[in-house]
Order: structure tokens, then sequence, then C-alpha cells
């Protein structure tokens, strides 16, 4: 008794408010007790004696204790009610001291052993109430609670049997017993409770389906359907019965035997939807395409079919391309999508994922648009709009929706790479290094993404000639990545150009090309580091290389004039001056190199 006094001892004292809730409560209390389960005192009344005398002063004694204990037991229900524990738990013990046969204050001393977590000893307080009183629902329910939280399901299992043959109007709790067997895993005796609740209820379509679970769970499929077949039978006019049936055969690799029942369900109701959608997918896996897209296309034209399900199987198709014999099909499905949920965001963004698939930028980046004009708050499609944006060099138009995007999404590094990255290209690079910055903080524990904020920032830094962040950052992102093609190469070229670290710029420029040995930009980015080295010979069989592939720009060409020059053939040198003025990406110097015939650096 001390450590429960000593464990509730914070509500020893009670305010004058509490005193006045005392008051209140007190007439409550006194109608409680008179339904209290006193069995002791009708027990002693019941009592023989063996003289009237004896009688007489038993009589009176148990008359004075039950005074006595009804008192305690009153005030104890008053101290429970205002949650003062410790001193509700000294009057019920009071209360048993005089009458040790009353059956409700060890239920209450249970719920005050159950509040500071003693479990045995509430276990051992309720279990005496109901050796007292073996009818009370109430005093099986807490003993059941007691060993569920204390993961004692056996116990549990056999307290909610017990309550149900002892007590009246307990059927319901049948569903509690059916749950703790399965958690157990004994699903033969679930089953037989479930047996018991549907002769008890009824069929019932929960019942039916947990059953069904069940004897999956014990590789009885043929009892499954059986259980399928019952509620198809009990109510024919059900098509989510035929569903349920046909999701069981299908999901158990016996879709030929499903097909029958959709079949039917679609001629009686030609508008089921995912009947039509469950056939289309039988038939495509069976190589009958003609007759699945007959289903599917009937299937997308209906408005009233949830948008859902159409999106999970475009979403399956667009995870197929490029396939030429799904493209169009694809493309006829994405229409038909936006025709039936012309006002659905939905429809617009996974018309935006397809063409996105297919190449076809601009049109997803139209579908994308479209969907946040009709209030699409996806992450993934303001992403994929300044992806898009970005794609098509709409510099200007990725600024302005990665601010607006960066406002909705402010803790998103992917809108921060997109966002300084449109600043880089347009060459505003304070604001690029603001944003860059912020998405590599974002990036917390992702290194790989990191390196890729490091990458820019690299590249952004340069420009803005603070050449130690520059190269810290370029630093960073090959620490991450070694072999990062776009670092490796732009690294190299801007060491080259500020004439520094030449050393490690051939170092990297050499492993660049030994893993693109093709590629025109990273072998005219080799040849200039050889030429800033002096080393001009081997400069120019590499800027030879680079003009003989693709995608070759004035830079190229401009550099194998230059390396021509130094190797002492001007007119040559002149010749690949005056093809590249014709070129983009030249430098400013190429007029006056080739009027004067003279290198200017």
């Amino acid at each position: 008794m001390s450590e429960i006094i000593t464990r509730f001892h914070n509500f020893d004292k009670l305010s004058m408010q509490r005193r006045v809730r005392i008051q209140i409560v007190t007439l409550l209390i006194f109608f409680v007790i008179l339904i209290s389960d006193f069995d002791a005192f009708s027990q002693k009344r019941k009592r023989k004696n063996n003289t009237p005398e004896q009688k007489e002063v038993s009589t009176a004694v148990n008359q004075e204790d039950r005074r006595k204990a009804e008192m305690y037991h009153t005030e104890a229900e008053k101290y429970f009610i205002l949650d003062d524990y410790a001193k509700a738990f000294v009057l019920y013990q009071k209360s048993l001291e005089i009458d040790p046969n009353n059956a409700t204050a060890y239920y209450k001393i249970a719920q005050i052993y159950m509040k500071g977590d003693d479990k045995e000893k509430a276990i051992f307080n309720i279990q005496k109430a109901i050796e007292l009183s073996d009818t009370n629902k109430y005093y099986y329910l807490l003993l059941a609670e007691i060993y569920t939280k204390d993961s004692n399901f056996a116990d549990a299992a056999k307290t909610y049997e017990t309550m149900i043959q002892k007590c009246q109007k307990v059927d319901e709790y049948l569903f509690e017993l059916a749950a703790i067997y399965i958690y157990q895993e004994e699903y033969d005796q679930a089953l037989d409770i479930y047996d018991r609740i549907e002769e008890i209820f009824g069929l019932n379509e929960q019942v039916t389906s947990q059953k069904q679970k069940l004897y999956l769970k014990q590789s009885k499929l043929d009892k499954a359907i059986m259980e399928g077949q019952k509620l198809i039978d009990a109510y024919p006019g059900e098509a989510r019965y035929v569903i349920m049936l046909a999701d069981i055969l299908i999901s158990n690799n016996q879709s030929e035997k499903a097909v029958p029942y959709l079949e039917d369900l679609v001629n009686n109701y030609p508008d089921n939807a995912r009947a039509l959608l469950m056939l289309a997918d039988y038939y495509r896996k069976g190589g009958d395409t003609e007759k699945s897209n007959i289903y599917l296309n009937k299937a997308f034209g209906m408005a009233d079919l949830d948008i859902q399900p159409k999106i999970q199987v475009l979403a399956s198709f667009i995870q197929k391309l490029p396939n030429e014999d799904l493209e169009e099909l694809s493309l006829n499905l994405g229409a038909k999508i936006t025709e039936a949920h012309p006002d659905d965001p939905r429809s617009y963004e996974i018309n935006g994922d397809l063409n996105m698939r297919l190449g076809k930028d601009e049109k997803a980046l139209e579908n994308y648009k479209i969907a946040l004009e009709l209030g699409a708050s996806n992450f993934n499609t303001w992403q994929n709009v300044l992806q898009m944006e970005i794609k098509l060099e709409n510099y200007d138009a990725a600024i302005e929706d990665g601010e607006q995007a960066l406002e909705l999404f402010p803790n998103q590094a992917g809108i921060c790479w997109f966002l300084g990255t449109a600043y880089l290209v347009r060459e505003e690079y304070e604001l690029a290094v603001d944003v860059l910055e912020r998405g590599k903080k974002l990036s917390n524990s992702n290194e790989e993404l990191k390196s890729y904020f490091n990458a820019q920032l690299g590249d952004t830094y340069n420009n803005l000639e603070n050449y130690k962040k520059s190269d810290e950052s370029y630093e960073a992102a090959l620490a991450y990545d070694p072999d990062n093609d776009h670092v490796l190469n732009n690294y190299s070229y801007f060491l080259s150009l500020r004439k520094e670290k030449l050393d490690l710029a051939k170092k990297m420029s050499t492993k660049l090309i030994s893993r693109n040995p093709d590629n025109s930009t990273f072998l005219d980015t080799h040849a200039w580091v050889l030429y800033m080295r002096g080393e001009y010979d081997e400069a120019k069989i590499y800027i030879e290389k680079a003009v003989n592939g693709s995608d070759i720009s004035g830079t190229i060409i401009e550099h194998y004039g230059d390396i021509l020059f130094k190797l002492g053939d001007v007119d040559s040198a002149v010749k690949q001056w005056q093809k590249a003025k014709g070129m983009d990406e030249k430098s400013e110097l190429i007029d006056k190199k080739i009027a004067d015939r003279k290198l200017y650096e």
C-alpha cells in the first residue's frame, strides 16, 4: 500500500475547487454504490445461526459493517473520479478489510494498479474480482486488456473465451477474440470464431474478406474462392463482390478462372470500369492487344471512373517506353484522360510524364504548366517544370518559376539547383551563389546531391573570380566523385586559363580524355592545358582530334589556330581564325588576330 501512496503522492493535496467537486459528485457516487456488487453482504445475510440470540447479534454487526463499507467505498469512488488514486486506494482497502468479498473494490484497485503500470498486482486483484463475481463482463475486459498490453495474447484469448461463455450480451467481443488469434497466427481458431460470428450476425463482407485472407495464408485457395462465391450468391447484384473474387483469382495466378466472372459482369453492367481494366490487363498479358485496347479505351473514356486507376495503368505503360507498340496507345489514353477529367491537374501531370519520357519536352512542359494552373501542388511537378525549362534553355521562365517554387518548397534542395543553374547561365552570379549555397546546406547528408552543388559553385565562384572558393568547391566535388567529367573539364580548363596548378590541370584533363576519347570539348580542354604548358606539338595532336569530331565550336577552331601560330604556321593559323570568325563562341580578339596576323591572348 505504501508504494501506491508514494506513486500517487502528487494527488494528496486537494484544492478548494476539487473539494467542491467532491460534493458535486457525492450524489452520483451514492447511486453507483447502490448498484455495486456487494456480494459479501448478501452472503452474510444468508448465513445460518445456531440460536435466535446469535442471529440477532450477527444481523446487527452486518448492518453496521455494511454502513462502514459503503461509506469507505463512496469516499473511494469520489477520489477515484478526481484522479486522486492514492486516497482512493486507501479507502478501497478499508472497505475490503470490512467486507473482503466486495468484487467491485478489487476491480477498482486493479484499475489503480494498472494506472501505476503494476500489471502483476493488477492481475491479482482483477482475478479476485472475477472469483467473487464471474458474470461481470467488465472484469474480464480489464483482465484481457492487461494481458494484451503485456503481450500475453494466449491468456487474453482464454479470458475472452471465458467471458463469452459466462456472460450475456457479449457476442460483439468475438471480433476481438478473432483478432487476437490472428495476431498469434492461430488461423484455425480465428476461422472458428468467424464461423460463430456468421452464425450470430449473418453473412458479412468484412468477415468474409478476413476469412479469405486467412485461407490464403494457409494456401487454401479453394476455400477462399468458396467464401467469395457465398457473397456473390447471397448478393447477385453487388458487382464489388465479383471484383473481390476476381482479384483473388488473378493475384493467385488463376486469371483464366476470373475472366468468366468479369465478362459476365461486363455483359450485365457494361460501364463497370474496374472490370474493363482487369479484362484489358488480362488480354494484354495474353497477347490479344486488340481486345485489350478495346476495353482500355472504353474504360479511359468514362468520366465516372476515378482517375487514379487510369493513372496507374498509364504509368505502367510509361515505364516500358520507348516502345513502338505502346507509344501510340499511351498517347491516345493520355488524351482520353484529359478529355474525361479536364479539371483534374493529375490528368495533365501524367501526360507531362508521358511526353517527357518520349522526349517531347515542349509538350511535357505545356502539360505540367496546365497542371500548375489547375492547382497542382506536387513537388515533382514543379521540379519537372524547372527541368524542362532549363533543358529548353528558357532560363528567364526557370528563374520566375523557380522563385515561386522556392516559396512553396523552401526546404527542397532540388529547386535550389535548378534555380541556381538558371541564375548562373544568366550570369547573375551573386544570386546563383546565394541559391546554390542554400541548396548545398539543404542537402544535409546526401553527399551525391551535395557534390552536384559543389560542381555548380565551382563554376559560379570562378566567374566571380573568387578562385579560392572555386577551387575548394571543385575539389570537394571530386572528393566525392573523382570521375565527375563536368568538374574534371571545367576545373582543368579554368586552371589553364589562369596558368595555375598546370600539373594538376594536365592530370585531370588526361584522365578526362581517357574516359571520353571522342568528345571534342574534352579533347579541346586537354589540348589547351598542353598549350598553356608550352607543349605545342602534343597540343596539336589533340586539337586536331577535336576539330575532326562532332559538335565543333568557334572556340575549338580558334584554339587550333593559336596552336598552329605557336608552331610557326602563321598562314594556317589565320585560316583557322577566319573559319572561327563565322562560328559561335569565339574570342573578342578574333578580328584583331586576323587583321594583324598575330596572336593576342
